[in-house]
């Protein structure tokens, strides 16, 4: 389902900037940004070569923000990626190294091929903002965005991330492969060698964060609460879902509304804003009976099924 369009000024501009990196796909740079502007972390499941890392990399650039990138790899440790605590010999003292965890923009690439035990040490961060190492607490610094990507295709030598671990990304979405006329133009521009480099950042962090506190302004009307509670429930008694949407799933899509809504410049959420985020928000949290489709496939069709049952707010 897309979303409205991108009339908001300052993010129209982030997106004409990530526009010239990234070809075609506009609806993936509208996610990325919603995710954003929800204070959540994405992840983008697809197959090698369709500009996911490209993706994350434009935004960062596009945003005068920090930016790391983590190449996950079977023996990456938590440490690796969280921080250290060095002992100072001068000092006598222990002295904490940030790892790049550290950064407003955080892209963590094949996540599925690093450890469970690498990968839980993400929670923390993704769902409170900050890292315990040795029993001190350090505050990431605002904003924060993890934007993970996996080969869905890949089994030897990767580790499917868990329910819990999967519940705190605000959405999942693929990209897909580019239309015949996007594909010729990224072969004429090729933007990862030539435009990318010369991408300048067009949103301050200052911005960013009054966007943010912006998103949690917008309103959402009683009828629209009751919207998505309904759609919630119905997931919880479809004899198609294992497991339906929890609570947590209700606030995401809630805030994935909001944040739709400034996208489109409104102060309020519409009905639209909420079934336009459906799937990329609410397919990874619930589980399909049966194993005749894939869980994508089959949980993007029964969500669809449950939400045109449900009659929407006028």
């Amino acid at each position: 389902m897309a979303q409205a369009p991108v009339t908001n000024p300052d993010l129209a501009h982030v997106r004409e900037a990530i526009g010239r990196v990234f070809i075609g796909h506009p609806e993936v740079v509208d996610r990325l940004l919603c995710c954003l502007l929800a204070r959540g972390h994405i992840l983008i499941e697809d197959v090698p070569g369709v500009g996911k890392t490209l993706l994350a990399t434009a935004l960062a650039r596009s945003l005068d923000c920090t930016f790391s990138r983590v190449q996950l790899t079977p023996d990456l440790l938590p440490a690796d990626i969280l921080g250290v605590a060095i002992y100072q010999r001068d000092s006598g003292e222990f002295r904490f190294k940030p790892g790049p965890i550290f950064a407003n923009v955080v892209l963590a690439d094949e996540i599925n091929r690093t450890s469970p035990r690498t990968q839980a040490a993400l929670l923390e961060a993704m769902s409170d903002g900050c890292v315990s190492i040795d029993g001190t607490t350090h505050r990431l610094d605002a904003p924060f965005m993890l934007v993970a990507t996996d080969n869905p295709y890949e089994f030897e030598g990767t580790f499917p991330l868990p329910e819990n671990q999967l519940d705190r990304f605000l959405m999942r979405i693929s990209v897909g492969y580019p239309s015949t006329e996007e594909e010729i133009r990224v072969l004429e521009l090729r933007p990862a060698h030539t435009t990318l480099k010369d991408l300048r950042p067009v949103l301050s962090k200052a911005q960013i964060l009054a966007l943010q506190v912006q998103t949690d302004q917008v309103r959402l009307d009683r009828t629209i609460s009751n919207y998505i509670i309904a759609f919630a429930q119905a997931t919880r008694n479809s004899p198609e879902l294992s497991l339906g949407l929890s609570p947590r799933g209700s606030l995401a899509l809630a805030q994935a509304a909001r944040a739709t809504a400034v996208l489109a410049n409104r102060d309020y959420v519409i009905p639209e804003d909420v079934t336009a985020n459906i799937i990329a928000v609410c397919a990874h949290r619930v589980f399909a009976r049966g194993h005749g489709e894939t869980d994508r496939t089959a949980t993007a069709r029964i969500l669809t099924a449950i939400q045109s049952t449900i009659p929407a707010p006028l």
